[in-house]
């Protein structure tokens, strides 16, 4: 049953295992939906969706696979719908009026709203323009549509006062969506994920022991007995490499808030980070002004940092075939290139045993952005991903284990 809402799902990218399927099946011959499709929805939600970031997947491949059908209206009849269908002029309180709403309208969870609707619903046998408490329009009722209410439920028409606590279709989930571009805290959270502890031989002992402390409480018959221990503190170091300038200016309100994000990252044992201009040749820059006075020879850097440094770069590595394969051919402002691009980017693969290349361009478009051949070229040569939450994650994986 439903096996269309299957697929869709699938379509959404919603991971969904037919245990979970037939689970759902199983919970429909119970009768746990009550024959109700805003039951189904939620129970169906439960049983198929194992993360929030898939909610807002969830529901597009819902109202796809019903085509349109509102939930909300489901206990609705067709006269209702004759009552609403004329929309009346705008609403129009003052804000002392609205306050004194706010203040004497007793907010009610959903199933109290639904049971109040549907009690209204019983005892109405007529439309009602502009009042406080049938179905209507207008007014201050909070069943219907074009009106005031603090905690109303609209049914059918357009939002105006935005108060309505339930609306059908209303995708409330898409801010958790993973494929969405990141955030500051987004990227302070994943760059989290970058964590190889230390061990416990080193430092003095100032982080409290918890088992300890109880098993010394214990044997000495319940007196507080303090046990610390040495902390265990992340020894991964990072060097960042952001790509500025050029087809970067598209990209660069998400490049600040990773910059953001970086600056204000205190878990790492060390962070490098260093600037280039579509590839990196034989000098990078301290910063992202890429001042001549900043620069600094890309063999020092790499003579000064270890290879199990997690190299990540952040760049759309889009840029003429030429900055990869010819001696200069680097449009960097400051530099005539005596290697070609592509040797300076097995150089740096070479030396760093974890890298990940993170672009900022949707990866639906590296086929036919312009400078796709340069990119793809470089895809052959590092792990590269789409800077989104999953792509973070993918590359924080690919971080953290050895080339």
């Amino acid at each position: 049953m439903f096996e269309g809402l299957f697929f869709a799902l699938r379509g959404q990218g919603v991971p969904v295992a037919m245990d979970e399927w037939l689970g759902l099946q199983d919970a429909l011959e119970r009768g746990l939906t009550h024959s109700s499709l805003g039951n189904f929805y939620l129970v169906a939600r439960s049983l198929l969706v194992k993360s929030e970031r898939h909610y807002d997947s969830y529901d597009v491949a819902f109202e796809q696979y019903f085509s349109g059908i509102d939930s909300s209206g489901e206990a609705i009849g067709d006269q209702v719908w004759d009552w609403l269908a004329d929309r009346p002029e705008a609403l129009r309180l003052t804000p002392e009026q609205k306050a004194r709403l706010d203040a004497l309208i007793e907010r009610l969870d959903m199933d109290e709203i639904r049971q109040r609707m549907e009690e209204r619903l019983r005892n109405q046998d007529d439309a009602h323009r502009g009042g406080n408490r049938h179905v209507g329009t207008g007014g201050t009722s909070p069943f219907g549509h074009s009106g005031y209410h603090p905690g109303g439920f609209r049914i059918g028409g357009q939002s105006g006062n935005r108060t309505a606590v339930q609306v059908a279709g209303e995708r409330r989930w898409r801010d958790y969506r993973s494929d969405e571009t990141l955030g500051v805290r987004d990227f302070s959270i994943a760059l989290r994920r970058l964590r190889r502890l230390s061990s416990r031989l080193e430092g003095p002992e100032t982080e409290l022991d918890v088992q300890a402390t109880i098993d010394a409480t214990a044997e000495a018959g319940g007196r507080l007995e303090l046990a610390f221990t040495r902390p265990r503190k992340n020894a991964v170091r990072v060097l960042l490499l952001l790509d500025v300038g050029g087809s970067m200016d598209d990209h660069v309100a998400v490049c600040n808030q990773l910059f953001s994000a970086v600056h204000q990252a205190n878990h790492f044992a060390d962070l490098q980070v260093r600037y280039f201009h579509n590839c990196v040749y034989d000098r990078l820059y301290r910063r992202a002004d890429m001042d001549p006075r900043n620069q600094e020879l890309t063999l020092d850097l790499l003579a000064q940092l270890s290879s199990d440094y997690k190299l990540v770069v952040v760049g759309d590595a889009c840029m003429a075939p030429s900055e990869l394969s010819m001696v200069g051919g680097a449009i960097d402002y400051y530099q005539h290139n005596d290697e070609p691009g592509w040797t300076w980017l097995e150089r740096l693969s070479e030396h760093f045993t974890h890298s990940a290349w993170l672009n900022p361009v949707p990866e639906a478009q590296w086929g036919t952005v312009h400078g796709a051949r340069t990119l793809n070229a470089v895809r052959r040569l590092y792990g590269m991903h789409e800077l989104s939450v999953d792509g973070l994650e993918a590359a924080a994986g690919d971080l953290m284990v050895r080339r």
